[in-house]
């Protein structure tokens, strides 16, 4: 194993600690380290918590030589995307006007994940109110992508994504509406988890009203990292009850073991709507992992994907059109509106009846899914069908449709909120590869079962120093 600390996986950093082979205290400067060495050209992290940090693992350090009890991260570093309340640090939402919104009290999972003993180092950036596949805003600037700068590093939750591949950070908490924890992952090469909705538990506490419905439907919380080991992990940790979120769902972390050998269905061009050469390549080497690995494999075509992505589409815009636009466009940037614009020509806010029609189609949608799952436990497909696309594409309409259209797996697993991980599975043209591997309602347990048989054979692909 590398004596340097910052690419050591989460799991393995608290392992070191608890057995006092290591100190925190060392694993954190290891990781301010790293901050201060790559960030100034990737502007991942926005806000250091040098002080504060190094103060949590004085305290970590002496909790280990006092033999007390101590959580499953206890000691490890983690960073906070800034949409997140999280108490000391404001939740900005990448905007100025939030600068200096500083939360009260911390996110319900943030709170259990400080239970279970890490230590925030560090914000990380975000488009403007996680509205964008692309990360920029006037109020922290561009994040870059570490494997080529021309490209996007994702959105919304890439300054995470890229603090973990250039090791800036052994584990990251992000949040996913339309692919923010997936999208940003199949760029830099890392791996992450949406978890079924209802699975961790979300509050803000600075919140002006509750949120919109597609937002309480379609948005969840979830954990970002290079391995899948520290996935499991941290998701356990975040799970917990907390009576700020009514929806929270006590379902267990996992689930009976089921026949074997499990079936995969596999999709490499979802709804038949053209994928790249290089991601299919990248899904055919994921599906004979798995073969591999024993299990069933097979190709076949989920049902109902390219009218799900619309109905998310559709109901996405309806909504950010009729009760968000309207309250945040004078205080967002240009860029943002331009491509808030171009998402609502492309999918074109419905009206009352259209609406409603559409939440009540969604069951169909779900049924479709949750027929298919049962035969099928574990589907493997992209992420977006298409590489990341160069940077400013998602402001040209064109290149904008092209790359929505890419999505139609990621959304229709935010429209149905079942649970998906993504994990690399190699590098091609100097690009990592990534694929999505989806199951049913809370069995997130086979899907990271699934990741991690596809990364035990094709290896991770991070940390890395950035490529230019």
């Amino acid at each position: 194993m590398s004596t340097e600390l910052w690419r050591w996986s989460a799991t393995d950093l608290a392992k070191a600690i608890r057995e006092k082979k290591v100190s925190s205290q060392e694993v954190v400067q290891a990781h301010l380290d790293r901050i201060t060495a790559v960030n100034d050209s990737l502007n991942a992290v926005t806000i250091v918590l040098a002080e504060e940090a190094l103060q949590m693992a004085a305290a970590a350090d002496k909790a280990v030589a006092a033999g007390d009890e101590l959580g499953p991260l206890h000691g490890v570093p983690v960073t906070v995307k800034e949409n997140i309340d999280l108490t000391g640090t404001a939740t900005t939402q990448g905007v100025p006007a939030f600068a200096q919104a500083v939360p009260p009290v911390d996110a319900p999972h943030i709170t259990q994940m400080k239970k279970a003993g890490v230590i925030p180092i560090g914000r990380t950036n975000l488009p403007e109110f996680g509205l964008r596949w692309h990360t920029d805003n006037d109020l922290r600037g561009a994040t870059r992508n570490p494997w080529d700068a021309s490209r996007t590093p994702g959105g919304s939750s890439a300054g995470e994504a890229v603090a973990l591949a250039t090791g800036m950070t052994p584990l990251g908490l992000g949040n996913d509406y339309g692919g923010s924890l997936r999208w940003p992952s199949q760029c830099s090469g890392t791996a992450a988890i949406r978890p079924t909705l209802g699975r961790v538990p979300y509050a803000s506490a600075l919140a002006p009203a509750e949120d919109m419905l597609t937002l309480q439907l379609f948005g969840v919380q979830g954990p970002m990292a290079r391995h899948v080991k520290d996935l499991r992990v941290a998701l356990a940790a975040m799970s917990g009850a907390d009576p700020r979120d009514p929806w929270w769902t006590p379902a267990p972390l996992s689930g009976p073991a089921g026949a074997k050998p499990i079936k995969v269905a596999v999709t490499k061009d979802p709804g038949g709507l053209g994928v790249d050469t290089a991601v299919a390549a990248g899904i055919d080497k994921a599906a004979q992992a798995l073969a591999d690995a024993g299990y069933k494999v097979e190709e076949i075509e989920p049902p109902l994907v390219a009218e799900a992505h619309g109905m998310w589409a559709h109901l996405a815009t309806t909504e950010i059109n009729t009760l968000v636009l309207p309250m945040i466009q004078p205080i967002i940037s240009a860029d943002s509106g331009t491509f808030l614009q171009i998402v609502s020509e492309l999918y074109p806010p419905l009206d009352l009846a259209g609406y409603a029609f559409t939440l009540a189609d969604r069951n169909r949608a779900a049924r479709a899914w949750a027929q298919f799952l049962a035969e099928y436990p574990i589907v493997i497909g992209p992420v977006s069908a298409r590489l990341p696309f160069k940077v400013g594409g998602d402001l040209q309409k064109e290149s904008l449709a092209e790359f929505v259209t890419s999505l139609r797996l990621v959304t229709t697993m935010s429209l149905l909120g079942l649970p998906a991980a993504v994990v690399p599975v190699g590098v091609i043209d100097g690009l990592p590869q990534g694929v999505q591997i989806i199951g049913a309602r809370y069995r997130e347990d086979m899907c990271l079962d699934a990741a991690e048989a596809i990364e035990q054979q094709l290896g991770v692909v991070t940390p890395i120093d950035p490529k230019w």
